[in-house]
């Protein structure tokens, strides 16, 4: 029984995934050293890098898992699974060191194939069309077209977006281009009524002290009126004091003619 099983069911099968990926690294370096064409190598080290991508991952579940369990365990168990990822980080380096080296050859020989005159690398290329058959030129012709056919798909959909986006954008300022308008239409509209409602403000405010004079002058009218009666009834003999115009005179006293004593 595997001793992982014991301590967690997880890092088991953790650690399966990552023997698995070895395994096929292995055997990825192992068909890469066999391959001579440049392009088929190229394709080679990108699986071989994919895995070693997911190798990284999966390392990366089994430490968290490591510590999610750290607490449980005791010291002899802790140490074990140090010492086992310890191993799987240096196993992995070591690939991604092979990939180095592989992936600097390559970049050699395509600066050494593009650096060559080009008489020289059409003759390369056509020794390399006529070493293969006919059905791996229509193979290998059939697959570039296809590529190109994704490429052109990527870019169609990267301009469609595009003009979605676009479009969307659009919209949204028109959206926000009449919003502006109305904004001010109402903040134009609120002017002219402030406007409005001071300059009623200022005719009312006239209207009223018009209206306390007029009050105000009837008032003193009134009260030189009474002020004139009181006078007049108080000294009716006065002469000085006119009298006022609708109010009868004091009646005089009458005196006889004829005293029969």
């Amino acid at each position: 029984m595997d001793p992982l099983s014991a301590i967690s069911e997880e890092l088991a099968e953790i650690d399966g995934q990552i023997t698995d990926i070895f395994r096929a690294l292995s055997n990825g370096f192992q068909k890469l050293e066999k391959i001579k064409d440049s392009n088929r190598q190229s394709r080679q080290l990108e699986e071989l890098t994919d895995k070693m991508r997911d190798c990284k991952r999966l390392i990366k579940e089994f430490d968290r898992e490591v510590k999610n369990i750290e607490r449980v365990n005791d010291p002899d168990t802790s140490r074990m699974l140090n010492e086992k990822k310890q191993t799987m980080i240096k196993e992995l380096n070591s690939y991604v060191a092979l990939k180095k080296q592989y992936a600097s050859n390559l970049e050699n020989k395509k600066i050494d194939l593009f650096d060559g005159p080009a008489e020289e690398y059409g003759e390369q290329n056509v020794l390399l069309a006529s070493s293969m058959t006919n059905q791996q030129l229509i193979d290998n012709g059939n697959q570039m077209m296809d590529e190109t056919d994704q490429a052109i798909e990527r870019s169609k959909k990267v301009v469609h977006e595009t003009i979605n986006v676009g479009t969307e954008t659009a919209a949204a300022l028109k959206a926000q281009t009449e919003q502006m308008s109305r904004i001010v239409n109402e903040l134009d509209s609120i002017h002219f009524s402030i406007k409005k409602a001071t300059k009623l403000v200022k005719e009312i405010g006239r209207q009223v002290a018009t209206d306390r004079c007029i009050m105000g002058l009837l008032v003193l009218v009134v009260i030189g009126v009474i002020a004139i009666i009181i006078v007049k009834l108080v000294h009716p003999n006065n002469k000085d004091i006119r009298d006022i115009p609708g109010l009868a005179p004091p009646a005089m006293t009458r005196k006889l003619l004829w005293n029969p004593n």
